[in-house]
């Protein structure tokens, strides 16, 4: 899934599955830059993290700065069966 282009200084969140039921909505925009460690504060840390489709270990990449235009992907677990 992808969303519009974020408006000019923001980035986009997408939201799945159960994240997109308790937010009731697929997507936000947040301005930026943002860094990842400050939006994990508003994070589960149960959801996967993606920024531009590449999933994020959320330790070793807390300093990494989320920019304009980027797009995050929270993913909350998924169960298998």
């Amino acid at each position: 899934m992808s969303t519009s282009k974020p408006p000019t200084g923001h980035f986009s969140i997408l939201y799945f599955a159960s994240a997109a039921s308790f937010t009731n909505k697929s997507s936000d925009h947040f301005a930026a830059p943002l860094k990842l460690s400050t939006l994990f504060v508003q994070l589960e840390n149960i959801c996967a993290l993606t920024v531009n489709l590449e999933y994020i270990d959320m330790d070793a990449d807390a300093d990494m700065l989320i920019n304009e235009g980027d797009e995050v992907a929270i993913i909350p677990p998924v169960s298998s069966g």
